[in-house]
C-alpha cells in the first residue's frame, strides 16, 4: 500500500514513516509539509491513501482534499484525515467533500494501520460511532440542511432503505441480513446508490442521507 504523509510538522511525518516503514506491506512514497504539496504529490505518485493533517499552513488539509478528491485523475485515492478534535467542522466539511474517514492523532499505531487498511480497500472509515456523530452533528444544522436533491429522487425505495442503512452504520453484510437479501445484492445496490449520486464512498453516501433529510439525528 503506497501512502503519502501530509502534516507541518516534520517531527509527526518522521513518526508516521518509522511505524509504516516497519510494517510488512506499506509503503511511504511521499511527504508534504502542506495542502499544495500534498495535491502535488498525489499528483506525482497515485498513492492509495493520503494521510491528511487538516491544520496546515497555506492550502489547509480542507482545500486539499478537495482538490484531491475533484480530480479525476485521482479518483482511486483515498484520503484519511487527522485531526486533534473529534467534533471539528474541517473534519465534517472534509467527509462531505469526499475524504474517507478520520482519526485523532493520538490515535494508537494499531488503529492508524487498520485504517489505512480499510480505506484502501474502499470502505469509508465509519465504524467509529463518533463518526458518524459528528456527520449527524453538522449535516443537520439548518446551513448544512438542503432540500431532497433531484439525485435522491433517482432512488428506487430499495436504494433509500439501503441508504438510509448505510448511514446507520451498517456494513454490506449486516443490510444484508436486515433485508433478507444475500451480500452480493446488498453490494449492488450500495454501489448503484454511490453510482447515483455521485459518492466516492460511504462516509459521503452518510453525509448525503443527513443532509437530505432522508435520516434524522437521533435526539439527545
Amino acid at each position: 500500500m503506497r501512502v503519502v504523509l501530509a502534516d507541518d510538522q516534520a517531527l509527526v511525518r518522521a513518526g508516521f514513516r518509522l511505524l509504516l516503514d516497519t510494517e510488512d506491506g506499506f509503503e511511504v512514497c511521499g511527504e508534504a509539509g502542506d495542502g499544495a504539496q500534498a495535491v502535488l504529490r498525489a499528483r506525482e505518485q497515485l498513492p492509495d491513501v493520503v494521510v491528511m493533517d487538516i491544520r496546515m499552513p497555506g492550502m489547509d488539509g480542507l482545500a486539499a482534499t478537495r482538490q484531491i478528491t475533484a480530480d479525476p485523475a485521482l479518483a482511486e485515492v483515498k484520503v484519511l484525515v487527522l485531526t486533534t478534535f473529534d467534533v471539528d467542522e474541517y473534519v465534517f466539511e472534509a467527509l462531505r467533500a469526499g475524504a474517507s474517514g478520520f482519526l485523532l492523532k493520538d490515535t494508537e499505531p494499531v488503529e492508524l494501520l487498520r485504517a489505512l487498511r480499510v480505506i484502501a480497500e474502499g470502505e469509508a472509515l465509519l465504524a467509529p460511532t463518533v463518526t458518524r456523530r459528528l456527520i449527524a452533528e453538522f449535516a443537520a444544522r439548518p446551513e448544512h440542511r438542503r432540500p431532497d436533491p433531484g439525485t435522491l429522487r433517482e432512488l428506487t425505495d430499495r436504494e433509500r432503505e439501503v441508504l438510509a442503512l448505510v448511514a446507520g452504520g451498517l456494513s454490506n453484510e449486516e443490510i444484508a441480513e436486515h433485508l433478507t437479501i444475500s451480500p452480493a445484492t446488498s453490494r449492488t445496490h450500495v454501489s448503484r446508490v454511490m453510482t447515483k449520486l455521485g459518492a466516492r464512498d460511504r462516509a459521503q453516501l452518510v453525509v448525503l442521507a443527513y443532509e437530505s433529510g432522508l435520516v434524522s439525528p437521533r435526539p439527545r
